[in-house]
């Protein structure tokens, strides 16, 4: 089926994934700010963006693809909701390696090597040659996202590291999963469709963790107005950019660009928070705002 894939207009998925990449950088002052007000879990949180998320994209994809929606074979059903398994697994191994070696060594990890995986598995599985531009801009947001993120703290424990590296690195392959997933069937479904699907399968994924946890939905107002805010906007409005944005560009080239994602929490946190934004932070966020430049020619050329 191709009467809903759309033609490549490189500039265009830059601007889509960047804005996702921006949008998920509220995610975390949007949770910590749940976190002080409440006693909600890191996973119950990604269950209610997904669940929250979803009837928005179902609407969404209602009126967008209507019956065409039957016109996709099952194996490309299973890959949507492969894409649903991967969302919940790689939030659920990243809030997990969070409780073994702390937040800035858990997302220096899960984001530096998210783009590494990408790109290997892209040119291997989609065909997508490393350029020199990727590899360039690779480089500059590893390096950039490092020093946004900062050194990680001291860690005594070398089971602690193993398990919190380790399940950083299964985050990441998660969410490369995802990446990779979501341009394969670029060609063969509307983003729309494959982003309603994958929600539906990731939340009733997590559903489990929120109901063994014995959590009871008990929120003040403002604590549901995060809660949906995550939900309609930086899921919903952000993964739908994302997967129409890899209509137009590679996948690494998007792993790539969503690392503005650290950027916009770390000024966000600057801003809310109070919490100290370095030389060195200041020096990372230039080599990402390179990054995403480095690419921009790249895809022009």
């Amino acid at each position: 089926m191709q009467t809903t894939a759309i033609k490549a207009e490189p500039r265009r998925g830059i601007i889509y994934v960047s804005i996702s990449g921006i949008l998920w950088g509220t995610i975390g002052i949007s949770a910590q700010a749940i976190y002080l007000q409440s006693e909600v879990t890191s996973l119950a949180i990604g269950f209610y963006r997904l669940a929250i998320g979803f009837p928005i994209v179902a609407m969404a994809c209602f009126f967008l693809v209507g019956r065409e929606v039957f016109q996709v074979k099952f194996r490309h059903y299973v890959q949507m909701a492969l894409i649903g398994a991967m969302l919940a697994l790689y939030q659920a191994a990243y809030f997990s390696a969070i409780n073994y070696v702390g937040v800035s060594t858990a997302t220096l990890i899960t984001l530096c090597s998210a783009p590494v995986i990408v790109s290997m598995a892209s040119a291997l599985f989609l065909k997508e040659p490393i350029t020199r531009y990727t590899l360039a801009a690779l480089i500059l947001a590893v390096i950039g996202t490092g020093l946004l993120v900062g050194a990680p703290g001291a860690i005594l424990d070398s089971n602690q590291l193993l398990w919190g590296v380790g399940l950083s690195i299964v985050s990441a392959t998660g969410y490369a999963a995802v990446a990779l997933m979501g341009r394969a069937l670029s060609g063969v479904c509307h983003p729309v469709h494959s982003t309603a699907v994958s929600f539906m399968t990731g939340a009733f994924i997590l559903l489990p963790f929120v109901t063994f946890s014995g959590e009871v939905i008990n929120y003040s107002g403002e604590v549901f107005g995060l809660l949906l805010y995550l939900g309609l906007i930086p899921t919903a409005v952000g993964y739908l950019l994302f997967f129409f944005g890899v209509n137009f560009i590679s996948a690494p080239t998007a792993s790539i660009i969503t690392m503005l994602e650290p950027l916009v929490a770390v000024l966000l946190a600057w801003l809310f928070f109070s919490e100290r934004l370095s030389h060195v932070a200041l020096i990372g966020a230039m080599l990402l705002f390179a990054a995403i430049t480095v690419l921009y020619k790249g895809e022009q050329a």
